[in-house]
């Protein structure tokens, strides 16, 4: 147990406040039980750890448990921060849940039992508490943490300190945008690396480098994090990352699930659950038509892979600039709305927004009906119902 402290009152206090990520202000950090999800990778340690900082600052006494340590193979969470509570505790974060069987259960008795602690717990976006034991969905309030936005890309490895643009303001065709950035401000001078290395806050020396840690992170994912999934057979986790190399080079594609199970050797019974597996990793997206529960589909619309550095990692070869386009819209409009499979446009977005993605040369035509724009990688600010892709990436 002291041990323990030790290490978590050095990590704490080695933590820096230069860059914080966009969920850090939207967290109501007054609730006595937080649960933040999401993908390796994208920074939740990191929140934490500043957040911990910040109130021992204050002189409030916090701990750090990261519950795949060796030492919670042999000791109860519970008792384990019950020795922290009587000794004075008041803020506990619990890492890697996910990661400690009985998770739950222990946290919601922690929860009942000592009503002026606060925990934290953070775990792999595959967590869903409202299928777990001990009924913490009515108690914790649960937000996800993506990846970079553009805009924050710009803060963490450009030092551009820039506001962020709403959907509201991007379609607001009385604002100008322009009023809103500094008259410096390039905004495409940066996008096509953001495009490539540009998702996950972490670096590598070089664009390869880059991607050899995103695939290494992409085969923890599956051979560590997804092994938590109930009903996933770990013994499957080489079809599996298969099966994400196959999709890689076609996405954004209609799947064709007999074909996929012929190549990767996957039963076309199993094939609508292991896609599942992978849109619940965080490494695909699934696409659905409006209204319709993602449960009663046998398979989705489309398929995307969930970031654009994944496909710059993944791809045999340079991955086509539609695909960029649609998959760097996808996954940065799906963090704060809801996105929809549409017969006539790209994107229905909200069930009422119509967005269609391309070039500075997309035809305008389809911007006549109403509630419809279209999105281009190459223009610099709005013109009429064109709208830049860049801009997107401002949206958190």
């Amino acid at each position: 147990m002291e041990e323990l402290l030790d290490i978590s009152n050095l990590l704490i206090d080695n933590t820096k406040f230069d860059f914080k990520r966009y969920l850090y202000e939207k967290i109501d950090w007054g609730e006595r039980l937080i649960g933040i999800k999401g993908a390796r990778g994208t920074g939740k340690t990191t929140l934490v750890f500043q957040y911990l900082k910040e109130k021992k600052l204050e002189g409030v006494q916090v701990s750090y448990f990261s519950l795949d340590e060796l030492f919670f193979l042999s000791n109860s969470l519970l008792d384990t921060v019950r020795s922290f509570y009587q000794s004075g505790g008041k803020i506990v974060a619990l890492d890697e849940v996910h990661k400690y069987p009985t998770w739950s259960k222990e946290i919601k008795n922690l929860y009942d039992r000592y009503p002026d602690l606060q925990i934290v717990f953070t775990g792999s976006s595959i967590v869903d508490i409202s299928k777990e034991e001990g009924d913490l969905s009515r108690r914790a309030v649960m937000y996800e943490l993506h990846g970079l936005s553009y805009r924050e890309f710009l803060k963490l490895y450009h030092d551009q300190d820039l506001p962020v643009i709403t959907l509201a303001q991007i379609l607001d065709p009385t604002l100008n945008i322009r009023t809103l950035l500094p008259k410096e401000f390039k905004p495409l001078q940066y996008f096509p690396d953001y495009l490539k290395i540009g998702y996950y806050p972490f670096s590598g020396s070089n664009e390869e480098m880059y991607f050899k840690k995103l695939r290494q992170l992409i085969r923890t994912i599956v051979e560590y994090d997804m092994a938590e999934i109930r009903g996933f057979d770990i013994r499957n986790g080489k079809k599996i990352l298969q099966l994400l190399y196959i999709i890689a080079q076609q996405v954004p594609f209609k799947p064709n699930i007999s074909a996929l199970a012929e190549k990767t050797q996957i039963h076309r019974n199993s094939m609508g659950n292991y896609m599942l597996y992978l849109a619940e990793a965080r490494l695909i997206d699934l696409q659905y038509p409006a209204g319709i529960s993602v449960a009663t589909l046998q398979k989705p619309e489309k398929v995307f892979l969930n970031n654009t550095n994944y496909l710059y990692a993944l791809s045999e070869v340079k991955p086509e600039i539609g695909t960029v386009r649609e998959t760097f819209f996808n996954s940065i409009i799906k963090v704060d709305h809801r996105v929809n499979f549409s017969k006539t446009v790209d994107f229905l977005i909200d069930n009422q927004f119509n967005f269609e993605i391309g070039g500075k040369g997309k035809s305008t035509k389809q911007a006549t009906v109403n509630n419809t724009w279209i999105v281009k990688d190459d223009i610099e600010y709005p013109t009429g119902q064109s709208l830049p892709m860049w801009i997107f990436g401002f949206l958190y």
